[in-house]
C-alpha cells in the first residue's frame, strides 16, 4: 500500500480554522484531505510550479465544493517563492517532494519564513528506492537528513510515525 494522504493528515492533527501551505501540491490529494479537515473557516494554499496540476486541483476542488482551496503558482525552492506571508501559516505539508528538490534547505528556509511560531510542518517521503518503485537510490532523501535539515533550521521533531508501507513521516514544530 502506498502512502494515504487523508491517514498522514489525521496524523498530523490539523483543527478547524487553520492556516495551511501544501507545498508541491501536486495531484492535490493533500490539499483535498487538509481542506476537509479545517473545515470553511480554514484556508489551504496549493503550491506548484506546474500550472497543469493546479488547474486540476481548481477544478477538483470546484466540483467538490471546497471554496477553502487556493492555488498559488509559486517554486518552493526559492525563497519567497510561496507568495505568502511571513508568520501567516498555522501548518505546512512537505509530502513526496524532497527526493525530487534540488534547494531541500531552501524549501524548510521557506517553511521557517511563513510558518507562524509554534507552527508545524508534516514531512513525508519514500523511505528507500524499492527497486523502482519510487526513486532512484541516488535521490532517497533519509528521514535522518530530514531531520539534520529541519533541526538545523529552527524545527523541533515533535513525532515520528508510520505514513505507510514505503513512505516515513516526520512532524516538526517551529521554535
Amino acid at each position: 500500500m502506498f502512502s494515504d494522504p487523508a491517514k498522514n493528515i489525521e496524523q498530523f492533527g490539523l483543527s478547524k480554522g487553520m492556516f495551511v501551505a501544501d507545498f508541491g501540491a501536486g495531484s492535490g490529494f493533500y490539499a483535498m484531505s487538509a481542506a476537509k479537515a479545517v473545515g470553511d473557516k480554514g484556508r489551504i494554499y496549493a503550491i506548484d510550479v506546474q500550472k497543469d496540476l493546479l488547474q486540476r486541483i481548481k477544478n477538483q476542488a470546484n466540483t467538490e465544493r471546497m471554496p477553502n482551496i487556493e492555488i498559488i503558482w509559486g517554486d518552493v525552492e526559492k525563497i519567497g517563492g510561496t507568495k505568502l506571508k511571513d508568520d501567516s501559516i498555522d501548518a505546512v505539508i512537505i509530502a513526496n517532494i524532497l527526493f525530487q528538490a534540488a534547494e531541500k534547505n531552501n524549501i524548510c528556509l521557506e517553511a521557517t519564513r511563513i510558518l507562524k511560531r509554534g507552527g508545524r510542518a508534516l514531512v513525508v517521503d519514500w523511505r528507500d528506492s524499492f527497486g523502482g518503485l519510487g526513486p532512484k537510490q541516488s535521490d532517497v532523501f533519509s528521514s535522518s537528513v530530514a531531520k539534520e535539515i529541519f533541526q538545523k533550521n529552527n524545527f523541533a521533531l515533535e513525532r515520528e510515525f508510520n505514513a505507510g508501507e514505503h513512505h516515513y513521516g516526520l512532524i516538526f514544530k517551529k521554535q
